[in-house]
């Protein structure tokens, strides 16, 4: 992987990571290369994102208290955050899709991934610029985390409104997408069953567990197995794949995993401390042991 600025023009014969506005970089981007992409823009909700990594030690006179009555210390070791805010989001958004419907190769697909204040509203700017005829999918994306309310249905879900390139044209590959159990097995053969079924329009996945492997503590992080399905369906081996709002880097961490190459864009000098150390090649054994030895 190779990391570059924005102000480089970008060549793609290797993965890269670019630091900058991603109105800028998707500008230099070579037209009709790329398979897929992914856009998860921030979701205008009006409030600041932020995430707080804790280290949590014994203390007698910690003022934090565990099982059985133990007490705990906790030290604040970094704050993650990013302001959610803009005055005119569709503005914002209108050029970045226009320049990524031209930047998709003709069989290529955009998965654009919205909550339910901004998804109308998206939709219909969607459809102007893609056409209406050039729409493929709305999906949901279901978990069950975080507060319940009770005085309205818990909000639960995002949505993932998927266009293509060109209607009718558009790689698709459902025998590639892991498949999940069937929610009745005993409705089904035997053989069905220990096959599984294709997933639908709807996706129940957890979020990135708090102590998962996964978790990289950037604020809005998405699951490997969400983008896992997109990746996997609608992209070749080799073929091309973009994230402009590249945040924690989880589409990179999917492509390199299942043989895609990836270009990730981000400006948040946060964001892109975590994709560094994320997307960093593994040390060969030799290296290991030199570091050890430092």
């Amino acid at each position: 992987m190779r990391i570059q600025p924005a102000a480089q023009e970008p060549v793609l014969d290797d993965d890269l990571l670019i630091a900058g506005d991603n109105a800028e970089v998707m500008q230099r981007l070579p037209a009709g290369k790329f398979d897929l992409i992914y856009m998860d823009p921030p979701f205008n909700t009006g409030r600041a994102r932020a995430r707080h990594t804790l280290a949590v030690v014994a203390d007698a006179a910690g003022d934090r208290v565990g099982f059985g009555g133990r007490r705990y210390s906790s030290t604040l070791l970094r704050t993650l955050r990013y302001d959610d805010e803009f005055g005119d989001y569709l503005a914002f958004l209108a050029p970045r899709l226009t320049r990524a419907r031209e930047l998709l190769a003709a069989h290529g697909t955009l998965y654009f991934h919205i909550d339910y204040r901004e998804a109308h509203y998206c939709k219909l700017l969607l459809d102007e610029i893609f056409g209406r005829e050039a729409f493929l999918n709305e999906l949901i994306w279901s978990y069950d985390y975080g507060a319940k309310p009770r005085r309205r249905w818990p909000a639960k879900h995002e949505t993932i409104l998927v266009y293509v390139r060109t209607p009718g044209a558009h790689l698709f590959d459902a025998d590639a997408v892991e498949r999940e159990p069937y929610m009745a097995p005993g409705l089904v053969s035997a053989e069905k069953a220990a096959r599984g079924k294709r997933p639908t329009d709807v996706w129940f996945h957890t979020i990135v567990p708090t102590n998962g492997h996964e978790k990289t503590g950037y604020p809005t992080q998405k699951p490997e197995g969400v983008l896992r399905r997109i990746v996997a369906a609608s992209s070749r081996r080799g073929g091309w794949c973009l994230d402009p709002f590249a945040g924690s880097g989880t589409l990179g961490a999917v492509c390199r995993s299942l043989g895609r190459r990836f270009v990730l864009v981000d400006e948040n000098p946060v964001a892109l401390e975590v994709m560094r150390g994320r997307l960093a090649p593994p040390l060969s054994p030799p290296a290991r042991a030199r570091a050890g030895r430092t």
